[in-house]
């Protein structure tokens, strides 16, 4: 079931709220939310500068818990300090991870800033998480199955050693709104089992399959650090 700003019914588990306003990222702590995704517009500068980063021949990859107050943003990626409009998507990076912090009460987080020419992730699965966010920059985002398609016992070796498609997690393979993608740029969040009270309610997504004319994303997440 799927929850929007504007229609709210009863409450029960595991259901996504999506939205265009980031004042409702906050309905995360809905205990019938398990995901909350809020699309956004950027910029022409940085989608420009998201375009340069695709482009780097070199992957990327920042992994580092860090202290929101004093870290330097504008030193996330040396190595792409020259391209135009680099400083606009620090920006943005910060502003996320600020918006995070505020949500959450956090002065540290996990900060993962990786290129990715292939599915990380590519089977449905919950983390072992509290909730993290997730943001896709340029490309297709992280795809999410709708609760009401999902076969939880099939998760993880319950599966088999099957593919999703074959594994019977999906209940309804025909059902064209069973899976479902964040867009680019969207901000999403994923109430992992270790959000209290959650346990066995976790968002169940997956790493998008790349296309060939788009072979590799930009992909942010955030957790409690």
């Amino acid at each position: 079931m799927i929850a929007t700003a504007q229609h709210l019914t009863t409450p029960l588990y595991s259901r996504a709220y999506l939205s265009d306003n980031l004042a409702d990222l906050a309905q995360i702590y809905q205990p019938a939310i398990n995901l909350c995704v809020v699309e956004r517009q950027v910029d022409s500068e940085l989608e420009r500068s998201v375009g340069h980063l695709l482009r780097l021949a070199n992957p990327i990859s920042f992994v580092e818990s860090i202290d929101f107050a004093s870290f330097n943003f504008f030193s996330l990626l040396p190595q792409a300090g020259h391209l135009p409009g680099y400083r606009a998507f620090c920006k943005d990076v910060a502003r996320l991870t600020a918006l995070y912090c505020d949500l959450f009460e956090l002065e540290r987080v996990g900060l993962r800033l990786r290129t990715l020419d292939h599915a990380m992730c590519p089977k449905f699965h919950v983390d072992s998480v509290t909730c993290r966010l997730v943001c896709t920059y340029g490309n297709v985002g992280t795809e999410w199955l709708e609760e009401a398609y999902v076969d939880r016992s099939k998760l993880g070796r319950g599966a088999g050693g099957l593919k999703d498609e074959r594994s019977g997690l999906i209940k309804d393979m025909d059902a064209i709104h069973a899976i479902h993608a964040m867009p680019a740029y969207a901000i999403g969040l994923l109430k992992g089992s270790c959000w209290e009270g959650n346990e066995q309610h976790g968002a169940v997504h997956r790493s998008p399959r790349l296309k060939h004319n788009s072979p590799k994303r930009l992909l942010l997440t955030l957790d409690f650090g």
